[in-house]
């Protein structure tokens, strides 16, 4: 696929859930006001996208129980996903930072909510399942249904690139073949949040060994997680990547509107 200038570097991940009775409110200020107070308006931020898990989507997550990102499957029900630039990463996590605390000391945040898990992440590789799909870059804009969302810690001394290679070689094969509900797989490492980060941000350990993965996909994520996401922990296991620490699926908010406010819980 022939290369052009806009290259993907950093993504902003956060997960949020709004508290009980708030969630219509809660809906409309981020996506009429945060969603481009806080990240869109910067410099280097080229794509953004919201999604949300519903009920019967998070009954779909693994593990079952408490982990790493969530305290509750049934806790984080908004994802807001943004793209930064190559090469501005570092400006644009100052200019956020600052940002944002010029938000929380003129009114313009939403207390009625909970961060479960905000972080940085580094763009390193993708795979596409057609020769001429759906870039990175491209990937928030393109409209897919669904969403799956891995997190994983790779196996005890398998090195990144090691990581990589079995998952392209042995993991992606029976994933993204022909036909499949998986159009793109991206993969991110994480990275530090800046320390005057806003207190109700929970601080996360950038481990070395973790991974994020997004898969989208052009198919409700509900219908393909059986044939295709049901597995993939075992899958990764077996080729030796490591393991997954949480996995959900998500579709797109619906822009403008509040649908899926009252399918949260």
């Amino acid at each position: 696929m022939k290369e052009y200038g806009i290259k993907l570097g950093t993504i902003l991940f956060t997960l949020v859930e709004p508290h009980r009775g708030h969630e219509v409110e809660y809906n409309r200020w981020y996506e009429r006001d945060h969603f481009y107070a806080g990240c869109m308006i910067g410099a280097g931020t080229f794509a953004g996208r919201r999604f949300v898990a519903t009920r019967e989507l998070k009954e779909l997550r693994q593990p079952p129980g408490p982990n790493p990102i969530t305290p509750d499957p049934m806790v984080g029900s908004y994802l807001a996903l943004y793209w930064i630039l190559a090469g501005l990463h570092g400006d644009w996590n100052r200019w956020a930072v600052d940002q944002v605390n010029w938000l929380h000391a003129n009114g313009r945040m939403f207390l009625e909510r909970d961060h479960i898990h905000t972080m940085l992440y580094r763009y390193e590789w993708g795979a596409q399942r057609d020769e001429d799909g759906v870039s990175a870059e491209l990937a928030l804009d393109h409209d897919y249904p669904g969403l799956a969302v891995v997190v994983g810690e790779r196996a005890p001394g398998v090195d990144a690139a090691s990581a990589q290679t079995r998952h392209r070689d042995e993991v992606l094969p029976g994933l993204m073949g022909p036909g499949s509900p998986v159009s793109l797989c991206l993969t991110f490492s994480p990275l530090p949040l800046l320390g005057d980060a806003p207190d109700d941000v929970p601080r996360s350990e950038a481990a070395e060994e973790r991974f994020l993965q997004l898969y989208f996909m052009d198919r409700d994520p509900a219908e393909a997680w059986p044939e295709t996401m049901a597995d993939h922990g075992a899958a990764l296991e077996k080729a030796g990547v490591g393991r997954v620490v949480f996995s959900s699926p998500f579709v797109p908010t619906v822009v403008g509107t509040d649908t899926y406010t009252d399918r949260l819980w």
